[in-house]
């Protein structure tokens, strides 16, 4: 969501759309692995589970120090400076990793799934359904951030504050980060 809020301010929802579809790819891989098989994968191997935590923090806060340093697709441009440009791949990728270096992500699906599958029932349809209610919220949500970071935007460009907007949602972002890794 944070993503999606920054690239609402830096490059508008038309293009974070693009964002979203990688991270609906990513949800959904996570969401259907975690329910057929990850959470004992994970149970078995804590360690794995921990270096997969500690990379996800890692990119987010790196992802928000280039956005405090007003660098980086993330970075809100200054009033007077060139826009950063993405392509529509490289933002859908940026979706993608986020979403599977999410060990929050995994974690809360790996938890969350299993009470809804019935092992009575064929697997493929009650994962179908699951999937889709999920990723149906979490494009909502996506496009509610992505919005709001659109109106935000435009409230900081008419007062000029784009740098500390830049530095504060850094700051967040790299807290958000420190807090996956060490949460």
């Amino acid at each position: 969501m944070t993503l999606a809020l920054s690239l609402g301010i830096t490059i508008g929802v038309r293009r974070a759309v693009w964002m979203m579809a990688g991270e609906l790819l990513g949800v959904g891989i996570v969401a259907a692995t975690s329910a057929v098989g990850v959470a004992t994968f994970m149970l078995q191997y804590p360690t794995a589970f921990e270096l997969f935590k500690y990379a996800g923090g890692a990119y987010l806060a790196w992802l928000g120090v280039q956005m405090w340093r007003s660098r980086g697709k993330m970075a809100m441009p200054e009033i007077d400076a060139e826009p950063v440009t993405a392509s529509r791949w490289g933002l859908a990728t940026q979706g993608f990793v986020t979403a599977i270096a999410n060990p929050k992500g995994w974690a809360f699906f790996v938890v969350l799934l299993p009470p809804f599958i019935d092992s009575s029932l064929p697997m493929a349809p009650q994962l179908v359904a699951l999937v889709l209610i999920i990723l149906t919220l979490e494009f909502l949500c996506l496009q509610l951030y992505a919005h709001g970071g659109g109106a935000l935007r435009r409230a900081l460009t008419k007062g000029g504050s784009v740098r500390l907007a830049n530095r504060i949602s850094g700051t967040l972002m790299v807290l958000v980060g420190v807090w996956l890794a060490f949460g």
